[in-house]
């Protein structure tokens, strides 16, 4: 038997801290390889952390609740046999030193082809470094501005962020006043009322902190079009009885919207991008993030890989089991990671269109709304005609610093055209 520091493990390549919500074996207690140890929510999901070998739990350096980051020594474990040890802590070391390298080394190089700094105002740089620290953990340039600087120059250390964080971020909502103006922004009191206090959770706090750095990171633009999904309707409602009794899987829209999205980003590749400074990543794949409701009403986007690559079977498969998975709480870090473009569909909730916040770092994002029976005016050869139709608006909100009108307007049109343009003699 030998003593073992057991850490916080990395559950996703965004993810730096978790919150540990209970454990499920107490200090004293033994247990088997397998056994799950403690669970730890992040902001993506819930995970069950199972013990790396069989031993006795012989400290909890934390308790529920609080908020560790990833790597930290969560316990001091006795574990049997020199392979657990290699699990518990060996591993962990060797990852920690890997991604240290791997993400170090980088930004060296980005150095060398671009200034180490970039200003962000009149006082405040920001090294590739910090800016790294901030994405991930949301804080806008703006918030990073309010920030002392013991640096040179007043210069933003990695220590200053740190340390800022530990502090919990109090200048995270403070309103900056202009030191030379006639105008002085009121220290306004409003009356908030009184009612029954709902303390938020850390996923709606997370949810929360994900929306205001997304507005204050992207200069938002939203653009609209409708689609005629008569032909597309009613095909899936003649199909979905024979499609579900063939591959056991319900044909809901969704992956009929993702096919349609995946065919347009194919044709304008623009939109499936991300800014890094002032480098544009293009993505080399296609993976669809889904905003979907949880049961405790917060919302997550669990992402659709290599949406391009799927047959409507694949579509439909894979849409289904996340959307199960979602309301099951079963969702993995795996399957809320990588998206590059999201889709929301706001028309299940009975709304007519919506203009969603953009889900960073991407560039875009598309809301759908209900489908509903118009009478449309309908130009054929013989003459104009009034048809009751299938419409649904579609609206794009997009980075007006990557995605200029032109560019947002042809993969909107090209998304309706898609719709519209459906093979009523397809088969599955």
């Amino acid at each position: 038997m030998s003593k073992t520091e057991f850490k916080m493990p990395k559950m996703g390549e965004s993810i730096t801290e978790g919150t540990i919500l209970n454990w499920l074996v107490n200090e004293g207690d033994s247990f088997e390889e397998g056994d799950i140890l403690l669970e730890v929510a992040t902001d993506k999901v819930d995970n069950e952390v199972p013990a790396p070998a069989s031993g006795k739990m012989l400290e909890q350096k934390f308790k529920a609740k609080d908020v560790v980051p990833v790597g930290k020594v969560i316990a001091i474990l006795e574990l049997s046999g020199e392979k657990g040890a290699s699990k518990a802590s060996g591993k962990t070391s060797e990852k920690k030193v890997s991604k240290t390298e791997t993400s170090e080394k980088p930004k060296a190089q980005k150095q060398v082809s671009r200034p180490a700094s970039f200003k962000v105002n009149e006082n405040v740089f920001i090294s590739p470094l910090v800016d790294a620290i901030a994405r991930k953990n949301h804080i806008s340039y703006e918030e990073l501005a309010r920030i002392p600087g013991t640096g040179k120059e007043g210069r933003l250390r990695k220590s200053d962020v740190m340390n800022y964080l530990e502090n919990g971020r109090p200048f995270q909502f403070a309103q900056s006043v202009p030191e030379v103006s006639g105008f002085q922004i009121p220290d306004l009191k409003f009356d908030k009322g009184k009612g029954k206090i709902v303390e938020m959770d850390r996923m709606r706090q997370m949810i929360a902190d994900h929306m205001v750095f997304s507005k204050h990171t992207s200069p938002h633009v939203t653009a609209y079009v409708e689609a005629d999904l008569t032909e597309m309707a009613n095909w899936r409602n003649n199909n979905k009885v024979a499609f579900q009794k063939k591959y056991k899987e319900k044909l809901t829209f969704t992956p009929l919207f993702i096919e349609c999205v995946a065919k347009a980003i194919t044709d304008f590749p623009m939109i499936n991008s991300t800014l890094d400074g002032t480098n544009i990543i293009v993505k080399d794949v296609i993976n669809i993030g889904m905003a979907t409701a949880l049961p405790s009403g917060n919302l997550i986007v669990p992402v659709v890989k290599s949406a391009d690559k799927k047959d409507l079977k694949e579509l439909a498969e894979t849409t289904n089991e996340l959307v199960v998975k979602a309301r099951d709480n079963k969702l993995k870090g795996d399957d809320t990671q990588g998206s590059t473009f999201t889709i929301s569909n706001v028309g299940t909730f009975g709304s007519l269109m919506g203009t969603p916040i953009i889900n960073q770092p991407e560039a875009a994002i598309l809301a759908t709304g209900i489908i509903k029976k118009r009478a449309e005016v309908i130009e054929r050869e013989e003459g104009d005609t009034i048809e009751i139709r299938q419409m649904m608006y579609l609206s794009l909100s997009f980075d007006h610093r990557i995605v200029d009108g032109y560019l947002a307007g042809s993969f909107l049109r090209k998304i309706a055209d898609y719709m519209e343009q459906f093979d009523v003699e397809r088969t599955f």
